[in-house]
């Protein structure tokens, strides 16, 4: 069955950027020249998703708005004859079409999969997490979510993203046990959520990106609350890997965390040098600036 949903878990409170998330949700922070959560919605649309839901909780009215048509604004982009500018307006509201449903208190990620369940249905889809941004794959770069979807062909499984991390970091992800490899995919037996280094089964982190059975719905239903009453999705994604058997694929493109601060600034020095109209003066600067700081330093 062809993948065409996406999920995409947007209902978190954001204070790692508090006070800037105070009035505003933490998706719709800039990266360069637009929200985060638009390049998310940008990639599932490259990987031909074009029914998006968007798990939202109370005071994300604005994340909304940016997915819908603003016509006032495009009046006035058209009168002063900004057609460039007006043609990007309009094509944020019409690359895909939209849902949105709200997850009324902050259970826990696999809470908020589950929310998408009434309207998944029985199909396959991919869930992707606003922290996490993927750039459009240069020449020689793999294609994240459609190299997942080859897998999930070949195996009819669902599919996780993972990659290589440092052993210093692996408490801060969700952890893969492999059993083997098979057809450039490495089958899962299950998944631990923040381990200790020394209890970790693998280095291999989950990266934010997930294409599902709806198999998963049942599994998350079945899955006991944790701290906080959070329902983690590590624990049914294990106990999928049991039932269906699930399948990791290992991306070794760039995947970008703008959910922390370092990070936000990382990525958006990146995406930044990935742009025509940015990269060479932003270059200049750059190093410019490293000179200015003395190679010592």
């Amino acid at each position: 069955m062809a993948v065409r949903k996406a999920v995409i878990p947007a209902a978190g409170l954001g204070t790692r950027f508090l006070p800037a998330t105070k009035s505003q949700p933490k998706e719709m922070l800039p990266v360069v020249d637009r929200p985060g959560i638009q390049y998310v919605v940008e990639e599932a649309v490259r990987a031909g998703l074009d029914d998006i839901l968007v798990v939202t909780s109370r005071g994300k009215v604005t994340l909304e708005d940016h997915f819908d048509r603003s016509l006032e604004l495009e009046h006035h982009l058209e009168k002063a004859g900004k057609t460039e500018l007006l043609e990007q307006v309009r094509h944020i509201a019409t690359m895909a079409n939209f849902h949105y449903v709200r997850q009324k208190e902050p259970l826990g990620f696999g809470h908020a999969v589950l929310m998408g369940r009434p309207h998944v249905g029985d199909q396959p889809f991919v869930v992707m997490v606003g922290d996490e941004i993927v750039p459009e794959p240069k020449d020689d770069e793999p294609a994240l979510v459609a190299r997942m979807m080859d897998i999930y062909e070949t195996h009819n499984a669902s599919v996780i993203a993972v990659q290589q991390v440092a052993r210093e970091v692996i408490p801060a992800y969700g952890i893969i046990d492999p059993e083997d490899v098979a057809d450039g995919s490495v089958k899962l037996r299950g998944m631990v959520e923040k381990p200790a280094i020394e209890d970790a089964p693998s280095n291999l982190a989950s990266r934010g990106r997930y294409l599902f059975t709806p198999g998963i719905f049942d599994a998350i239903e079945k899955t006991s609350a944790g701290v906080g009453g959070e329902i983690q999705l590590t624990d049914a994604i294990t106990s999928l890997a049991e039932q269906e058997g699930v399948y990791a694929y290992v991306h070794e493109g760039p995947i970008l965390d703008v959910g922390k601060k370092l990070d936000y600034l990382k990525a958006t020095v990146e995406l930044a040098l990935r742009r025509e109209d940015l990269a060479e003066p932003f270059r200049s600067w750059l190093l410019q600036r490293v000179r200015s700081l003395g190679v010592e330093r």
